[in-house]
């Protein structure tokens, strides 16, 4: 009795704070991802350790970065014409063992020592592509998995605070894991890990729209004149592509911050990494209890203004050879991203008429990864010539200035379609 009724009370007051996890599709959406997103940030952390180990590139590095995201700038606005015609759900699952098998070639060429570099260029360049599908898939099928579409922002958050548990916790196993095993262990780990979302999507009992007859000519001009014509739209995206193409450009130089900044091993990238999943949750559960009316233009403005403050400061920890001071800098660089791409999300999912959903949210993944993916290629290049410290600093105190200009851009989100 007394058991029950304290975990009854417990329940009570995780629903009251997180409305999304009290409905039934939604919490098994969300519990589906868990284990799926932590495996996937532990591949990411191996797979650069791996590139940097087999070359010593930071250029390297940046184009690993560049493939396993650029495609969805290109790829993403035709996935979303996919997404609004065919069933999300089979789409997910068949993703989702496409995922399963790259990891486990992954892991297979590293036990085999058979890798070389241009396998894992080509394996990063699919991984891009499927990321094109799989991040707006997910993302459009959060409205159907809610009943009460005023818990849609609580959802989105929600959501978001998984990926970023994962971008925590992930990287610092992963270093423990490359103490003592090589990394063909973690791609494994990675592809069973995909067993999760199969299950939960499985269990979904929902109704979703489908737009059979879709035709991607039109579908495509449809959802840019959409965008053309909503200033908080175009404000949403632009702000997202602005912090991602400065500020994100920190993941794809940090195993040379850990290895020759700070004189560390795949442990130091491990926490570094992990202190920057940790920002950007502390950003995901906090914006999780916010009103939608409060995530406005000045919230976005602060959150970008927050990442190019983290960028500075984590530059400077490197000049001064601390790890120390280098770690909070880094969490700071995470909240700030990540708060200004749930924000950009949820605005995006509240103006998006129904019928364009997935094609909206297919644009904000090819504005959120295509802008990461070409910060980070550049970041790499001018690193290679230059050094990460003047890159990571010129890149933060581009970012300030630029933040100035959103608030002539991002207007108040309107009411939802």
């Amino acid at each position: 009795m007394m058991t029950g009724g304290w975990s009854s009370h417990l329940g009570e007051a995780i629903v009251g704070r997180a409305p999304a996890l009290g409905q039934r599709n939604f919490r098994r959406y969300f519990y589906g991802q868990i284990c799926s997103v932590l495996g996937t940030f532990i591949q990411a952390v191996a797979l650069s350790w791996l590139v940097y180990r087999l070359t010593g590139s930071p250029a390297l590095l940046g184009l690993t970065a560049f493939l396993s995201q650029a495609p969805q700038l290109v790829v993403a606005p035709l996935a979303g014409v996919m997404i609004d015609r065919f069933d999300r759900r089979r789409l997910m699952i068949g993703l989702q063992c496409i995922f399963a098998a790259q990891a486990l070639t992954l892991a297979a060429l590293v036990f085999f020592d058979a890798v070389e570099v241009w396998h894992l260029l080509a394996l990063a360049a699919l991984l891009g592509v499927l990321n094109s599908f799989d991040l707006p898939t997910r993302q459009s099928l959060l409205l159907y998995l809610v009943d009460d579409k005023s818990t849609l922002a609580n959802a989105v958050a929600l959501n978001a605070a998984v990926v970023h548990s994962g971008r925590l916790l992930g990287p610092p196993i992963a270093g423990l894991l490359l103490a003592f095993v090589p990394e063909s262990v973690c791609f494994l780990i990675n592809a069973l890990s995909y067993l999760g979302p199969i299950s939960a999507v499985l269990a979904i009992r929902a109704e979703i729209p489908r737009q059979r007859n879709l035709k991607t000519g039109s579908a495509l001009l449809e959802v840019l004149a959409f965008i053309r014509g909503n200033p908080s739209a175009r404000g949403a995206l632009l702000a997202v592509a602005m912090v991602n193409v400065t500020a994100s450009s920190y993941v794809v130089l940090m195993p040379v911050f850990a290895k020759d900044v700070f004189a560390g091993s795949a442990q130091a990238l491990g926490w570094l990494l992990g202190m920057g999943g940790a920002g950007a949750l502390t950003a995901s559960l906090y914006l999780s209890t916010r009103a939608r009316a409060e995530l406005n233009q000045n919230f976005m403005i602060g959150s970008c203004a927050v990442a190019a403050v983290g960028m500075i400061g984590f530059s400077l920890a490197g000049y001064c050879g601390s790890l120390g001071l280098g770690m909070p800098m880094v969490g700071l660089i995470g909240a700030g991203i990540g708060a200004t791409n749930i924000v950009g999300n949820t605005r995006l999912q509240h103006l998006a008429p129904e019928g364009l959903r997935g094609r909206v949210i297919s644009i904000f993944g090819s504005t959120r990864f295509g802008f990461d993916a070409l910060g980070g290629l550049f970041a790499g290049a001018l690193a290679a010539g230059i050094g990460v410290l003047p890159v990571t600093a010129g890149l933060g105190l581009l970012l300030l200035p630029a933040c100035l200009g959103l608030s002539r851009t991002l207007k108040p989100c309107t009411q939802p379609r």
